[in-house]
């Protein structure tokens, strides 16, 4: 893999629109070698796009992109792998290559590299079309890393695997992000981002809500408590019983979620008690990248 050099991708003041809808509106960042980032936002906001205008497949209507020489993308889309169905699944790898060069002179035979992705060798002359859609996606994602990529793109990289096909994503991710590879990889289950992530980019209607690192963002946000009564009207008396003491409180889900510190518990539940409420639930949460998001974004 080639190694990526001082200046990796930078954007400048980027914006894009479809027609009246702005998906992009004067935004700045400058990726770094070793970053794992991850991109978060409603259905409609713009992620693929974001992707593709970093890669190069969208054009930006307003300010530059400017892409590192060394500069080598990888991009893995949702689609499925578009191949010859009734290929054996080790032969895909070996059209492309029969040893994956590794670093420091090493090397992985196609073998190898299937058994790294949870092909045992029973599974290495199956028919591609014998696969389940999983075992598919994984097969995709080891023809994308056969390119050596040192910028790799992401687009639901975990949709569709199992739990044990999850945690090797999760782990081959950190090893390349180890390695040199900057990571940016979009994912709607916001677990996952916290996890896989170091970095985010949080859209919402055209507009950057925050870029940077999640600790950081996470450290700035209040605790919160989430709690329910035994009855459904009980959610707005809550609402009100945390209001009226002095704490923000929404509904969602079924639940209301007060933002509040650990030590309020006792409080809330005193109050619910005098006010004739019997809890089912008194949660205190650390932040979460899922809970700051809807405080963020306004969502519910």
């Amino acid at each position: 893999m080639e190694r990526l050099g001082s200046k990796i991708l930078e954007l400048h003041k980027v914006g894009k629109s479809f027609g009246d809808k702005v998906i992009l509106d004067g935004f700045t960042y400058n990726f770094q070698r070793k970053e794992r980032l991850g991109i978060v936002g409603d259905n409609g906001t713009g992620k693929s796009t974001f992707l593709n205008l970093i890669h190069g497949k969208e054009e930006v209507d307003r300010g530059k992109v400017v892409t590192g020489e060394t500069v080598v993308f990888g991009y893995y889309s949702q689609e499925l792998i578009k191949v010859d169905e009734d290929k054996k699944v080790i032969d895909v790898i070996r059209d492309i290559a029969e040893f994956i060069p590794l670093e420091k002179g090493r090397q992985l035979s196609a073998a190898q590299f299937l058994e790294k992705f949870l092909f045992d060798r029973s599974m290495h002359y199956n028919f591609v079309h014998k696969l389940s859609g999983g075992e598919k996606r994984r097969l995709k994602l080891m023809t994308v890393l056969m390119s050596n990529p040192n910028f790799l793109i992401l687009d639901e990289p975990t949709n569709g695997l199992d739990p044990e096909g999850i945690q090797e994503i999760r782990d081959l991710l950190r090893g390349l992000a180890n390695n040199g590879t900057t990571v940016f990889v979009s994912s709607h289950p916001l677990s996952e981002l916290e996890i896989i992530s170091d970095y985010i980019v949080m859209l919402r209607k055209g507009e950057v809500v925050f870029a940077g690192k999640i600790e950081e963002l996470l450290l700035a946000q209040q605790h919160v408590i989430i709690t329910k009564g035994q009855n459904q009207a009980d959610l707005e008396k809550l609402v009100s019983i945390a209001t009226g003491l002095g704490h923000t409180a929404t509904i969602r889900n079924n639940e209301v979620h007060v933002q509040a510190s650990a030590d309020f518990a006792a409080t809330l539940n005193r109050a619910a008690f005098d006010a004739g409420i019997t809890l089912a639930q008194l949660s205190p949460q650390v932040p979460n990248l899922e809970e700051t998001f809807f405080e963020m974004t306004g969502d519910k």
